[in-house]
């Protein structure tokens, strides 16, 4: 069961997670992000945002597909859509959603399978195919647990902005490496507010993030998808 975690944690898993800044781009072109300092500051919050939204939802997809609840797993897929403020979210989590239920169909070859109805739906437009819905369904099909679908969740999250940092701020591997490895320290306790918390819980007030990203929608930087 390792493998199956480090697999769906590696950054080389094909779900697009390099396309995407998180609001990055924005600020280190603007100037809020601009050392190893203000990438910790920046990438905290990220993750903290990440946590109590999409990190709930990844944990109540997982509990549906285990219990085969599948009218849960579509009330969990409208949820975190609806949730997001801004189009660059909602767009990141399709795509990479699509993704791994794409992949998901070719790893998981029972025809009753949960990826295969699910696919279908987002195919037909019924459900958006959002990417927390996907990697919930994944560890639970996997047999791996919800705390490790947590851990991998908040990787996931630190891991594609620093990811992005080496591209875009004066950060080396040695800065984005000691990031990582204090913002894991609090995942533990992360999990701990996240495991309770039901879609009315979720919060991630982090406005300026939203702007960054409206900002990314209309501005000129290119990199990264928006």
């Amino acid at each position: 069961m390792i493998m199956h975690l480090l697999q769906f944690t590696d950054s080389a898993f094909p779900v697009g997670t390099f396309s995407f800044s998180n609001g990055l781009e924005t600020a280190a072109h603007i100037g809020i992000v601009h050392d190893a300092d203000t990438l910790e500051q920046y990438t905290r919050s990220v993750a903290l945002q990440g946590a109590l939204s999409d990190g709930v939802a990844a944990l109540l997809a997982y509990r549906a597909a285990k219990a085969k609840d599948y009218d849960t797993i579509l009330q969990v897929d409208q949820e975190i859509m609806l949730f997001k403020m801004n189009d660059e979210a909602r767009l990141m989590l399709q795509r990479m959603g699509k993704k791994l239920a794409e992949l998901g169909v070719k790893l998981f070859k029972a025809d009753d399978d949960l990826f295969h109805r699910w696919i279908a739906d987002i195919n037909s437009g019924k459900t958006p195919g959002s990417y927390p819905v996907a990697q919930g369904i994944a560890f639970a099909q996997a047999g791996l647990s919800e705390e490790e679908l947590f851990a991998s969740h908040q990787y996931g999250v630190i891991n594609m902005v620093l990811s992005a940092a080496l591209r875009c701020v004066r950060v080396s591997h040695y800065d984005t490496q000691s990031i990582l490895y204090r913002l894991s320290a609090d995942v533990p306790k992360l999990y701990e507010r996240a495991r309770a918390m039901t879609f009315r819980d979720m919060n991630s007030f982090v406005p300026e993030m939203d702007i960054f990203a409206s900002m990314h929608e209309k501005g000129q930087m290119r990199m990264f998808m928006n």
